[in-house]
């Protein structure tokens, strides 16, 4: 499969208001790509649509799109064909997160986490598929995470809907490949993103001391700017690279997960204890 040129390509970015989806959408527009950004943020999508028509974007429209409400997407896929002719490049880079154990998560927060994470995925793959086929060399990005490679205690729900996405990714690659679609799993860990701050809070007051306790215990994590979160997923594009580990955190934990499946997070446990006390 030829490698991925942006220029002139169309390409659709969910989450795109900040964080990955807002750092990839400035870095496409250097490359003079036609964007189509997504988000439920409207002023942050005009903003980051104001910074990629500076950057030199072919084109640049935003659509402020709830992805908890449920829709199929195709009036969205209808709406970027007719304005766009259809899209080269899908990125499914959108996504929520819970704290909280499985038994303090309700039931109404799991499915609102399921719905983004990965529900909004499918139903976007499977409105524009037809576009992507029937535009050679086109591509698919879904953003996993680490958690889609190691499943620690407190995010039952976004490791479902993480490692949800990797099935999903790495069968549709299977399925794709003949009729030259190209397909990428991203296992970003630690990017200095807004998920943290906006995170569901289960069992605790939301604004109350643990909570915020809890957000920046998350947010010391993110290490990782968004800009280079970018910069990798694109040239992973750009060599149809079938899979993304970014950051130390995300392959240590790949490579722990493989060598002892059962054990991970155990050791895991002992190694963070250890490196405290030094």
């Amino acid at each position: 499969m030829q490698r991925f040129t942006f220029a002139g390509r169309t390409c659709v970015i969910t989450g795109a208001a900040s964080g990955i989806g807002a750092a990839l959408a400035l870095n496409l527009a250097k490359r003079r790509a036609v964007l189509d950004l997504v988000d439920k943020d409207g002023a942050g999508l005009d903003r980051v649509a104001g910074m990629a028509r500076e950057l030199g974007a072919g084109d640049v429209c935003a659509y402020p799109v709830d992805l908890s409400d449920g829709g199929d997407r195709r009036d969205l896929a209808a709406e970027i064909a007719s304005r766009h002719g259809g899209a080269d490049l899908l990125i499914n880079n959108a996504g929520v997160t819970l704290t909280g154990t499985f038994e303090q998560n309700s039931s109404a927060d799991i499915d609102w986490l399921l719905e983004i994470n990965l529900h909004a995925v499918v139903r976007l793959t499977k409105a524009f598929l037809p576009q992507l086929l029937a535009r050679p060399g086109s591509h698919v990005i879904n953003m996993s995470s680490l958690f889609g490679l190691i499943a620690p205690p407190g995010q039952v729900a976004y490791a479902t809907s993480k490692y949800a996405v990797r099935g999903f990714t790495e069968a549709l690659r299977h399925e794709l490949a003949p009729r030259g679609v190209g397909v990428t799993v991203v296992h970003p860990g630690g990017i200095r993103t807004n998920i943290a701050a906006n995170a569901r809070v289960s069992g605790l007051d939301p604004d109350g001391e643990q909570a915020a306790q809890a957000r920046r215990f998350a947010e010391a994590a993110l290490t990782m700017p968004p800009e280079e979160a970018a910069r990798q997923i694109v040239a992973a594009i750009q060599a149809r690279r079938p899979r993304l580990v970014i950051t130390p955190a995300a392959k240590a934990g790949d490579w722990l997960a493989r060598l002892t499946p059962t054990r991970y997070w155990a050791i895991s446990e002992r190694f963070a204890r250890r490196r405290n006390l030094t």
